[in-house]
């Protein structure tokens, strides 16, 4: 199992659009990844999952991921939020 933090830097925080991107780029692994934010996990290829978080812009979330393939489930997904999925942080 590998465990990691990542920060939700979009201005809206994580709305359906990055949810759903977040729920696309996990569920390419094998791996199980989960999502926590104060104690609420979830699945993280679970769109009504990571929706139901409500993490806001500077949320603080822990990604849990265990599988054949975790090490690169980590790395993808912490990629996401480091770059706020592509998108400038203003």
């Amino acid at each position: 199992m590998v465990t990691g933090k990542v920060k939700v830097l979009n201005e809206t925080g994580i709305h359906l659009r990055l949810a759903n991107e977040i729920v696309n780029a996990a569920s390419r692994f094998e791996a199980i990844v989960m999502l926590e934010k104060d104690g609420l996990e979830v699945n993280a290829k679970s769109m009504l999952g990571v929706a139901m978080l409500g993490a806001e812009n500077g949320a603080e979330l822990t990604l849990n991921i265990e599988g054949s393939d975790e090490q690169e489930a980590l790395d993808t997904l912490t990629g996401l939020f480091e770059t706020n999925f592509g998108k400038e942080v203003i």
